[in-house]
């Protein structure tokens, strides 16, 4: 975990040496006031000498400029590594979420990435920050101090080291409490952003069923659970300060006795008694330091190791050592293909899938839910692989394939369509980032996308709020189509994306596939019998296995699915608009 994380400061390595450095060189200077300000006192003050109090008042100006200067340094050098290590942590992150599989995705809640590039990243910056400049600081000025205490009178320093033993013995129970409380909070975080990601993504249906009191409910209960475990995390820390403080003020009063006592038997000067004090502040103040510190540091862990997994977690797909950059058609074939999400899953999702798909062709896929279209086609432009068997695209296995390529030429419209925020043409242009214009009003044509863009007052500069918000469901699908036919892929799969649309306009972008991308394989996954039924072939799934594969005719007289999906469908008289799509 130390070795991963410590891989991401990167180019903030000199920050990060400098500054213990210049923490170091702060408490040098720092340690030199009170001796300083000692000879002031006993020979200067006390013996009446002006040019003595002029020359080492000098010397203390000049040691409290360069602590402050190294004060200074230390802590801008600190603040650029944390941030900077934090902006890496962030990056990278970020970077290897975008090579996960879908199968690595699965893994993590939404929720969950997102506390963990937020929440947690700040918790290490934080700590790393502290790290930096207290880790290095407090210790060093505690042994300083107890060092030039016992150099000034080791009697009376005894009263300080007491003090730090059994301050030291408090706060680690006090901490070794409080530390499994602060590792249980973060992951509760996950379930407070989740309440609030799904309640603002779906605000439309929490408000159609008048459920906002519900969710209120439930954001109140994650909200509680972390306040609750906080709390009594705070209850054991709220310990430290009346307790640090209780040891000052008795080591103050007994170092004043005691102090008092040696200066009337001429044991120890009044300025060695200022200095002494100074540095019993000093040591008590670094011990609380320390103790926040590790305060910091108990809370922190947490958050590495939820840091960690994500940069640790590798990809399950992976491109060969010398990958093919050109699909030469669209030609597909499944050979004797079982896939598992699971890897040691008993009951495979599918059974033994042996295709062979012309390049050109049209193919509708119908099944009932849960009969594994989608996992069908997934395996074709390699979101998964498959646990047995081979997928072959272009008279390739899609393994020998370099994955981006394979993924440009295999465009896919999932079942959720996503649209982001910007205008209609820049979201086309996913599917071709240097896509003209034209092109991308022709792809909105063969879509029937146009129909409902030229009605907008801004058209094609129309801004799309975040995940399409602002369109419908048929509109979204037909942009989406769109931008997966600019990529004039080899193969283009429709996972039930016209089911938002009206059957007419299914008939118009049939068509215009047929008349205008001839050479692209066409794969439709629906649920209507009419957007497949004049496909070349038809794909009948069933439980995870090929039930019928022929033409509209054959699978009627020979496929008993679906003939009864056909008379399902048609008995009534068909879709109400089916007659607008023949016109």
């Amino acid at each position: 975990m130390l070795k991963t994380l410590a891989s991401q400061i990167k180019e903030f390595k000199r920050d990060s040496l400098l500054t213990p450095i210049f923490m170091v060189l702060e408490v040098l200077f720092e340690t030199i006031i009170p001796l300083l300000m000692a000879s002031i006192i006993d020979k200067g003050v006390e013996a009446g000498d002006m040019h003595h109090i002029y020359v080492i008042g000098g010397w203390m100006i000049a040691a409290a400029a360069a602590g402050l200067f190294s004060g200074i340094m230390g802590g801008r050098l600190a603040a650029r590594a944390s941030a900077g290590f934090a902006r890496n942590l962030r990056q990278t992150m970020f970077e290897n979420i975008q090579q996960f599989s879908f199968s690595n995705i699965d893994k993590f809640s939404t929720a969950g990435l997102v506390t963990r590039m937020t929440t947690d990243v700040t918790n290490i910056q934080n700590a790393y920050q502290m790290l930096l400049r207290m880790c290095f600081r407090a210790p060093c000025s505690l042994l300083c101090a107890m060092g030039m205490a016992f150099f000034i009178n080791a009697r009376i320093a005894s009263i300080y080291l007491m003090a730090v033993i059994l301050l030291g013995i408090f706060l680690f129970f006090i901490l070794r409490r409080a530390t499994k409380y602060f590792q249980a909070a973060f992951p509760k975080y996950d379930e407070l952003n989740a309440s609030v990601q799904e309640n603002v993504s779906a605000i439309r249906v929490v408000k159609a069923y008048v459920r906002e009191d519900e969710e209120i409910i439930k954001f109140k209960k994650a909200s509680q659970n972390i306040y609750n475990i906080f709390l009594k995390a705070e209850k054991n820390i709220v310990y430290n300060a009346p307790v640090m403080m209780f040891t000052v003020y008795s080591c103050i009063l007994l170092i004043s006795w005691v102090g008092a006592k040696m200066i009337v038997n001429s044991a120890l000067t009044t300025g060695e008694l200022m200095s002494l004090l100074t540095y019993c502040m000093n040591i008590l103040m670094n011990l609380m330091m320390l103790s926040m510190v590790f305060v910091m540091m108990s809370m922190s862990v947490a958050s590495a190791r939820r840091i960690s997994e994500v940069l640790n977690e590798k990809s399950d797909l992976e491109n060969p050592e010398n990958p093919i950059h050109e699909v030469p058609d669209g030609s597909i074939e499944f050979q004797h293909v079982n896939f598992s999400y699971q890897k040691d899953s008993q009951e495979p999702v599918l059974h033994d899938i042996n295709l062979k798909i012309h390049s050109g062709e049209t193919i509708g896929i119908l099944g009932g839910t849960g009969s594994a279209k989608t996992s069908l086609v997934n395996l074709i432009s390699r979101l998964y692989d498959v646990t047995s068997g081979a997928v072959i695209v272009g008279g390739h296995d899609v393994r020998e394939y370099d994955m981006e390529a394979l993924r440009n030429q295999v465009s896919v419209v999932l079942q959720k369509n996503v649209l982001f925020s910007g205008s209609i043409l820049e979201n086309l242009r996913w599917g071709d980032e240097n896509a003209t214009k034209e092109e991308c009003i022709h792809a909105c044509k063969l879509s029937c996308a146009d129909e409902f863009i030229d009605k907008m007052p801004d058209g094609y500069e129309t801004h799309i709020e975040q995940g399409g918000s602002n369109v419908s469901g048929g509109q979204k699908q037909r942009l989406c189509i769109a931008r997966a036919l600019l990529k004039k892929p080899k193969v283009l799969i429709l996972d039930d994306s016209t089911s938002a649309v009206d059957t007419a306009t299914d008939s118009k972008i049939r068509k215009a596939f047929a008349e205008e991308i001839p050479n692209t394989t066409k794969l439709i996954i629906a649920q209507r019998i009419s957007s497949v039924q004049n496909a070349d072939r038809i794909i009948v799934m069933d439980d995870g296995k090929i039930n019928g594969f022929g033409t509209h005719e054959e699978l009627l007289a020979s496929n008993e699915i679906y003939r009864e999906v056909y008379e399902s469908q048609t008995g009534g008289g068909g879709d109400f608009d089916e007659k607008a799509g023949e016109e």
